[in-house]
């Protein structure tokens, strides 16, 4: 019987794998036609801060009827938002860039700070859902500002 030669499936399956293997996810996304995409310390820099400050804000609602009920929402959202400007304006290698490190940051630091509503039970679950999208966008949005807030510091230094 011997050995079987590779068919042409076998070979494209194969290739395929090996294909697939250089393409992880962590290489696309770190480099884009030469390019770092998004800063790891930058990241843990902002988000950090951001998972701080929401975490702060959690307990400070859990245990103040009236921040629960005014400012949770805003909050939050603002803290995501702020996150992802800080990461954005020191980052400053683009738009898509800062957006996409901006959402990153304001996502970790919103859903976390979303767990943490929803352990001590001031949210419901569903919340979690809704508001790890919304924290997301405004993370985004926030490395966009972040990104001009860069440029407007280049234009006067």
């Amino acid at each position: 019987m011997g050995s079987r030669r590779a068919g042409r499936g076998q070979k494209f399956a194969i290739s395929a794998m090996l294909i697939f293997r250089d393409l992880t996810c962590r290489r696309v996304l770190r480099r884009i036609a030469g390019v770092d995409v998004y800063d790891g310390k930058l990241i843990q820099r902002a988000a950090g801060t951001g998972i701080i400050l929401q975490i702060t804000l959690v307990v400070i609602g859990h245990y103040v009827g009236w921040v629960r009920d005014n400012a949770y929402e805003f909050g939050g959202m603002m803290i995501a938002g702020v996150a992802g400007l800080l990461y954005a304006r020191d980052f400053a290698k683009g738009y898509a860039r800062g957006a996409l490190g901006g959402a990153i940051v304001g996502g970790a630091s919103g859903v976390i700070g979303l767990c943490a509503a929803n352990i001590l039970g001031d949210v419901p679950l569903v919340a979690l859902a809704i508001g790890s999208v919304i924290v997301v966008l405004v993370g985004a949005i926030g490395g966009l500002f972040g990104q001009m807030a860069a440029n407007i510091r280049n234009l006067n230094a």
